[in-house]
């Protein structure tokens, strides 16, 4: 009989060779799953894989598609590293678009380079305060934060329809439920010309430095560590369970704000109702593709950003369903998750008792 037994260490070479391991398994099972599709594998695999890098148009889409995802794993990465479970990013991230377009569309015929700044805080304040209430509740009446924050982000969803379907909504726009478009003060500043690629390209890979630095030689990423991996040894060293609370779900839910600012003044140039376009959710996959370190996020986010950029690709030419691009993020995340478990267990085989009577001596 088979049976997994705790590692007395876990294994430092399968705890970095999990991700690519993960990542080999998602596409050889992709692989499997266009077969049952009657679509070429090849073909299939190709567009996912190559498309992405294939043309400088691309190359920036990719980019784009990173960023957000690569802001919101960061939080997460933290929080999840000291055991703080923010499932509600996407609503954050949500939150922190209505908030940085409210102060696009308050001065919106206002020009000044100071207008962009101050859209940017106001997607991190707006993101930050979506996320004091489920630290507030957690701090306060212990209540789980999971739940707390994922429904929060429905609240969020309805909130931005009900919004540009009413005071927000543009009133030259033939009714349409969308908000006036940002003018060029309000709009995130392009980085390559011809792409939609922005400033928030260069600004996830700054956070990332910062925040290795805060992990690794701060007292407060130190705080967080020690949650993580020993609870009593970090009440023993004077840290507290709510200062890491509220620091962890404030630092995320204000990184998912920034992300949807940046979206609706980067990619959309506006508000509407679709802008939720689930990055929330697949930072999760992020952070964990990343071993909740900084710069690995770095990495998890450029990897799911080819498969929205793949995925997409491959609807087009080869006609396959939306769902792909969900059935792959899914796919890693089960593989990544079931080859962790070998990191901190070994497989065992025993011998049941009752054989052992039945053998005799």
């Amino acid at each position: 009989m088979l049976r997994l037994v705790p590692r007395q260490t876990g294994s430092t070479w399968m705890l970095w060779s999990a991700p690519v391991l993960a990542v080999i398994l998602t596409v050889m099972a992709g692989g499997l799953m266009f077969l049952s599709l009657d679509v070429d594998p090849v073909a299939a695999l190709g567009h996912i894989l190559l498309d992405p890098f294939s043309t400088t148009y691309a190359r920036a889409e990719l980019l784009v598609k990173s960023a957000p995802l690569a802001l919101i794993g960061l939080g997460l990465s933290l929080g999840f590293r000291a055991g703080v479970w923010n499932i509600g990013a996407e609503g954050q991230f949500t939150l922190g678009a209505l908030g940085g377009g409210v102060v696009a569309l308050a001065f919106w015929n206002v020009e000044g380079a100071w207008l962009f700044p101050l859209i940017c805080l106001g997607g991190i304040a707006s993101g930050m305060a979506w996320a004091a209430i489920p630290a507030y509740l957690k701090v306060r009446h212990n209540t789980n934060e999971i739940l707390v924050s994922l429904m929060l982000t429905y609240i969020a969803v309805l909130l931005i329809s009900a919004l540009v379907s009413g005071p927000l909504r543009d009133p030259e726009g033939y009714n349409f439920p969308e908000s006036r478009m940002f003018h060029a003060s309000a709009v995130a500043p392009i980085l390559i010309e011809g792409t939609r690629a922005h400033i928030g390209i260069a600004l996830a890979p700054l956070i990332a430095v910062i925040l290795w630095g805060v992990l690794m030689r701060h007292e407060i990423g130190y705080g967080v560590r020690l949650f993580g991996d020993a609870p009593k040894a970090a009440r023993f060293a004077g840290f507290t369970e709510k200062g890491t609370v509220w620091f962890c779900l404030l630092l995320s839910g204000g990184l998912a704000g920034l992300a949807g600012a940046l979206e609706a003044t980067g990619p959309l140039g506006q508000l509407v109702p679709d802008l939720p376009a689930g990055y929330g959710f697949t930072a999760i996959i992020v952070a964990f593709l990343g071993r909740l370190t900084p710069l690995g996020v770095l990495v998890g986010a450029f990897a799911l950003g080819v498969t929205y950029i793949g995925g997409e690709s491959a609807q087009v030419a080869m006609s396959l369903p939306a769902a792909v691009v969900g059935v792959f993020q899914g796919m890693l995340l089960f593989f990544l998750l079931s080859i962790d478990v070998l990191v901190t267990n070994r497989v065992q085989w025993v011998v049941p008792a009752a054989a052992k009577i039945k053998a005799g001596p």
